[in-house]
């Protein structure tokens, strides 16, 4: 096995253990949100954020930052950010 398929077989698990990670975790929030009371706050100038817009921007910044570790990874492993694209 050459040293480049070893490279991103171990790329690939990492990213699909990160993803499975992240699923989980957004799973165990929502069912955590879901045990509470969101109508508790009877005060109706205050507004609040939902719980599940604040786990879907955390996931998303999360992912946003893997996608710039593979395109920095991929510049500089061939030296393009999309690889076999002029």
């Amino acid at each position: 096995m050459s040293p480049l398929l070893f490279f991103l077989a171990v790329i690939v698990s990492f990213t699909a253990i990160l993803v499975a990670y992240l699923t989980k975790q957004f799973q165990n929030e929502n069912l955590n949100y879901l045990k509470t009371n969101p109508m508790k706050n009877s005060n109706k100038k205050v507004k609040t954020i939902e719980k599940e817009k604040v786990v879907a921007e955390t996931l998303n910044g999360r992912f946003a930052m893997l996608g710039l570790i593979a395109a920095l990874g991929a510049y500089l492993t061939t030296g393009q950010i999309i690889p076999g694209f002029v």
